[in-house]
């Protein structure tokens, strides 16, 4: 039980614009050098940015570091991780 806690924890420090690193991830939904969206205890996280790049994913204690130009961190409240949001299509072809 308290594993699942710790995970939920949600937190994003970012370092001037060009580093961060993100608690409460529980999956990844996409991925590629102008945008990472993650599935987070808040919701899904997107981050759009310009050579993104994930250095560290670990989703045993929900956490992701990412580097690169970060332009901006949009929060798409879909019940979070444990709520019925939208599939991954339904995201994708909106």
């Amino acid at each position: 039980m308290e594993e699942k806690q710790s995970q939920a924890a949600h937190k994003v420090m970012i370092n001037g614009r060009h580093s961060g690193t993100i608690s409460g991830v529980s999956d990844v939904l996409s991925f590629d050098l102008n945008e990472i969206v993650l599935q987070t205890s808040q919701g899904m996280l997107m981050i759009r940015g310009q050579e993104l790049h994930m250095n560290r994913l670990t989703l045993e204690k929900g956490e992701a570091e990412i580097e690169g130009k970060i332009d901006s961190l949009v929060y798409s409240d879909n019940g979070g991780e444990n709520g019925k949001g939208e599939s991954l299509f339904g995201r994708l072809f909106r």
